[in-house]
This record gives structure tokens, sequence and C-alpha cells, in this order.
């Protein structure tokens, strides 16, 4: 057997707004502006720019996954430095996990240096103290 309830409206006969309080009051979602999220670029932008101003989109722009990914560069001044420590005078900069040679600093030996990519002027520079500079590709 199913237990059926009579409706409030019919126990509160004679009361203006049958136990809601106020007469707006239990409109449904009309006296709310809509449900959930409804009106944000409308009638409720001031509530939306206040409490949740970065709710609709991401700002900015993403950066390509080519730009993101960085060269590892190493300097002249860094090689001299490391191949007095290693006593070498050839190094292999893709082994050390560097992909690129830049020209800042200056050799005070003849150096054979074996990397991707080179700056002109650190090419110079390696040959004018008396190493090789050789891409590996």
């Amino acid at each position: 057997m199913v237990v059926r309830f009579r409706k409030k409206s019919r126990r509160m006969r004679g009361s203006k707004t049958h136990g809601w309080g106020m007469k707006k009051k239990h409109r449904g979602a009309g006296s709310q502006g809509g449900r959930g999220q409804a009106g944000m670029l409308k009638h409720k932008k001031s509530w939306m720019i206040m409490n949740e101003p970065n709710h609709f989109g991401e700002r900015g722009f993403k950066v390509p996954l080519e730009v993101k990914s960085k060269v590892k560069a190493i300097t002249l001044k860094d090689l001299d430095v490391l191949a007095k420590k290693l006593n070498k005078n050839e190094i292999d900069i893709s082994e050390l996990g560097f992909d690129k040679v830049l020209s800042n600093g200056k050799l005070t030996q003849p150096l054979t240096i074996k990397a991707k990519k080179f700056v002109d002027k650190a090419k110079q520079k390696i040959e004018d103290a008396g190493g090789k500079a050789i891409e590996n590709v």
C-alpha cells in the first residue's frame, strides 16, 4: 500500500505564504534568476566579475612545444675550465648533455670540440686558439 500525503496547500487554507515566509520566496528557479550558471554573461555578470573573474576561458596564449623545449648551451669559458679539470683536449658536448656552444669567454688552450651547433663567433674563437670545431648532426 502506498502512503499518500495531502498537499501542504490543502492543510494551510487561509495562509498567505503556506509556510515559506515572505511572499516572494518559494517561486522556483525564477526567483534566483535561473539555475546554476545561467545568466553569467547577462543579468548575473556583475556577480561573476566580483566573485569569479576567471570563470570564462583561459587568459593569454599557449606556447608551442618547439619554443618550450630549450636548447642547452655552454660557453667557451666553461669549456676551458672543464678541459683543465678533465685534462682533455677533446670534448664531446653531447655526452655532457649540452647542444650548443656559445662564444662567451675565451680559450687559453687549443681544444677539439664536438657539438650539434656552434655560434659563428665561438667557431672563430676556437680556431684562433688553435683548436677545431666539429659539428655532429
